[in-house]
């Protein structure tokens, strides 16, 4: 069974912002299923979201499975914000 990664850049709201905020959305696929965890960055530190297959996981197991499944050499990049 072969496990497919990828990582991309993505637009969301979250309701302790007012403005739309990005995130890097890692897929994630086998024969088993699929799923997404989503990382924001806010404030200084990260908040992570799962989809799918990570539906209802802990900040801590999302955090440690997104650091396992990224692609290696996809190093995301700091979010700038925006500039206006």
């Amino acid at each position: 069974m072969e496990l497919s990664t990828w990582l991309e850049r993505v637009a969301i709201r979250t309701r302790e912002a007012t403005v739309t905020r990005s995130a890097w959305r890692l897929r994630v696929a086998d024969g088993r299923g699929s799923g997404a965890i989503l990382r924001v960055d806010a404030d200084g530190e990260s908040i992570y979201r799962g989809e799918g297959a990570f539906l209802g996981w802990t900040q801590d197991r999302l955090a440690a499975e997104y650091g396992r499944l990224l692609p290696k050499g996809d190093t995301p990049e700091p979010d700038p914000g925006q500039y206006g």
